[in-house]
């Protein structure tokens, strides 16, 4: 964090404050990135991910148009607070030390080869930064931008972003209840996770979009491109943290078949029958 806020200090302004972020954000990460060469391990880079939206929020809006006195920024900045506070607090609480490493990790750095290191640079630090600040750009307009805007979209995305953040935290509940008491072979389907076989992950993309619909109610003008960090996380879970998941949990469990025969992989929904 230190060498982004250097950047934005004493580094030489680009005239544009969602550019001069952007490069703070990714020298930041830059930083991370060494720490976890060091260490040898790249979840040093998981709180970063939960850190840096907030951050790039309050420096928006301080350096922006907008006062305190505006319900837009009180309305996405308690969404993402929210959000930030939870998704922290849940990896303070599954993360035993710095020993500890996302078994995803080694996986992607191991099947680049010879590769590796621009696997670990690109696809665990830079691109995830990409994808955060792809879904924060939003958010920049919706606390820069002057002008009541859409102001029942607002609570409308604050509805929606709350409603998303919340169903995160009760599915992490359940999922660290779970794991602190399963038997030996079991399987989660309890829950919201009988409804959805990655409920935190639509939780997730329903935050961004979310944050999408802030930028829509500050900039109506702008929502053809106001949902590409939406996309860019759809495409992160469906294309990678899903299949992964699902391919591991299928290895360890083999009974979890039956979970994917009944169960919906992401939009929660009732569960189908068992088969007889």
């Amino acid at each position: 964090m230190g060498a982004g806020a250097a950047w934005l200090l004493w580094g030489p302004a680009t005239g544009r404050r969602w550019l001069d972020a952007l490069i703070a954000d990714v020298l930041a990460t830059l930083v991370v990135f060494i720490f976890s060469r060091a260490y040898r391990n790249s979840s040093f880079y998981d709180a970063f991910w939960s850190v840096i939206p907030p951050l790039l929020l309050v420096y928006w809006w301080a350096a922006g148009p907008l006062g305190l006195d505006s319900l837009r920024c009180w309305l996405v900045a308690i969404v993402v607070g929210y959000w930030a506070v939870r998704l922290t607090g849940n990896w303070v609480y599954s993360f035993p030390g710095l020993h500890h490493e996302d078994w995803r990790y080694p996986l992607l750095r191991d099947s680049a080869g010879r590769w590796e290191f621009l696997a670990d640079l690109f696809g665990i630090h830079l691109v995830p930064t990409l994808q955060v600040f792809l879904g924060m750009l939003p958010v920049y307009v919706a606390v820069t931008r002057t002008g009541p805007g859409l102001v029942w979209l607002s609570w409308v995305a604050f509805a929606v972003g709350i409603a998303a953040v919340t169903l995160e935290l009760v599915a992490d509940t359940q999922m660290h209840r779970f794991v602190r008491d399963k038997q030996p072979g079991a399987v989660m389907d309890r829950g919201l996770w009988s409804w959805s076989r990655h409920p935190n992950y639509f939780g997730e993309i329903s935050f961004w979009f979310a944050l999408a619909l802030f930028g829509v109610a500050a900039a109506p003008a702008d929502a053809w491109w106001l949902f590409v960090g939406v996309i860019a996380m759809v495409a992160m879970f469906l294309g990678a943290s899903i299949p992964m998941m699902e391919k591991r949990s299928l290895a360890r469990r083999p009974q979890y078949q039956d979970v994917i025969d009944r169960v919906s992989m992401l939009i929660p929904r009732p569960p189908r029958k068992a088969a007889l």
